[in-house]
């Protein structure tokens, strides 16, 4: 997980709303922030492959520990992200569902402090402005409002420009 649920409920924001809800919204915003910056943020010292069966992974190593982020890739059918619920003796318990595998590449993830806090400034961000989207300028007397274009220009994945500065030192050239 890119921010821990508590991090963001604690928030007085967010204290009113539903945390599957936010949860959802956090998940997406990860895979979007991987999309964006065409970079997977893992930490590929931290790798090893092992099987899988139901929500078990049958291996482990000695740097991963509980709420840590996964990558399973290599496998056919278990790609994608996980977060670690237990870790025993000669394994690991993810959040999911696994399929039986013998092969799955896992790898850690890791997101820098930077990133973290940028996925919580545009969860703010999108709760209080969300229902102004468009709005260049207002004035009360008289009743005037402007609204500007939302185009490449000034807006990507639906966010400002300007709020997503904190991704340019992390995108990757796409080949």
């Amino acid at each position: 997980m890119i921010v821990k649920i508590e991090d963001v409920m604690s928030l007085p924001e967010f204290m009113h709303m539903d945390e599957k809800q936010v949860q959802k919204k956090l998940d997406a915003l990860e895979l979007l922030i991987r999309k964006y910056t065409n970079n997977n943020f893992q930490n590929r010292h931290i790798r090893f492959s092992a099987s899988s069966l139901g929500n078990r992974i049958k291996g482990c190593h000695p740097f991963i520990r509980v709420d840590d982020t996964i990558q399973i890739s290599e496998s056919n059918v278990n790609d994608g992200l996980y977060v670690i619920t237990e870790i025993g003796d000669d394994f690991i318990r993810v959040n999911s569902e696994l399929f039986p595998v013998d092969h799955n590449l896992v790898t850690k993830v890791e997101y820098p402090v930077d990133v973290q806090q940028g996925v919580i400034k545009m969860l703010q961000w999108e709760v209080e402005s969300m229902n102004r989207i468009g709005i260049k300028s207002e004035t009360l007397s008289r009743h005037s409002v402007t609204y500007f274009d939302q185009d490449k220009n000034n807006q990507v994945m639906g966010f400002p420009v300007s709020l997503l500065g904190f991704l340019e030192t992390y995108k990757k050239a796409r080949f």
